[in-house]
């Protein structure tokens, strides 16, 4: 089953008598439990492709379907729904939640995707052992270090058993040991969860690590 399809997706963004093309006809397809790595200098469009794939931006022209639902034609309403039950995000600058403890971050999709609180606390308990952090439950983000940080993140956009997970550079904050570490955890709960996951990052070493790895230069797909 497709759990990501685009096809010749275009994004062009104008600011007064500027325009600038940051997908230039991009068409990818990823098969649930994929895991694939986006690879590309900064500007060739990583990042905007993340977004449309999530439907945090409209394209310009180009079809995105996730689980073979078109997201183009959808209101914010069924667009926010669809991305709450069905997606998760780990973000380059975390995007925690100071005001929580690290379990309240990771319970957090749970929460709001209506899971009772036995489950919860079994699924949150399960993440944080499988991650090495269950010591760092009642942390508050700023007490974690990078690497703690960035483990929650991903254990938050996990949390819920998303069928798609997108990444954008994850690994960029993090030394080498912090960053093999964390993908390390990526994939072991891919493989235990099954989740597609497509992955932006520079580190091609870290790429390669994945089951695909897709490259693009100016906003198209190069191999």
């Amino acid at each position: 089953m497709t759990a990501l399809h685009l096809h010749e997706v275009v994004m062009v963004f104008e600011r007064g008598q500027s325009r600038c093309q940051a997908l230039a006809g991009v068409s990818l397809s990823l098969e649930r439990g994929q895991t694939a790595a986006l690879v590309g200098t900064s500007g060739s469009g990583k990042t905007t492709l993340l977004n449309v794939a999530a439907g945090l931006e409209r394209p310009t022209s180009g079809a995105v379907e996730l689980l073979g639902q078109s997201l183009t034609g959808l209101n914010q309403s069924r667009l926010s729904m669809l991305r709450r039950r069905s997606m998760g995000f780990v973000f380059q600058a975390f995007n925690l939640l100071t005001g929580m403890t690290a379990w309240q971050n990771i319970e957090l999709p749970l929460v709001l995707n209506g899971w009772p609180r036995r489950r919860r606390t079994a699924r949150v308990e399960q993440l944080l052992e499988a991650a090495g952090l269950s010591e760092k439950a009642t942390a508050n983000p700023v007490e974690l270090s990078g690497g703690e940080q960035q483990r929650i993140a991903v254990l938050r956009a996990l949390a819920h058993e998303p069928a798609l997970v997108l990444m954008d550079e994850p690994t960029s904050c993090l030394d080498s040991h912090n960053a093999t570490e964390l993908i390390d955890l990526v994939l072991d709960l891919n493989r235990r969860q099954g989740a597609t996951i497509l992955l932006a990052t520079h580190d091609t070493q870290l790429a390669n690590r994945l089951g695909q790895v897709v490259h693009l230069k100016d906003g198209l797909v190069e191999a």
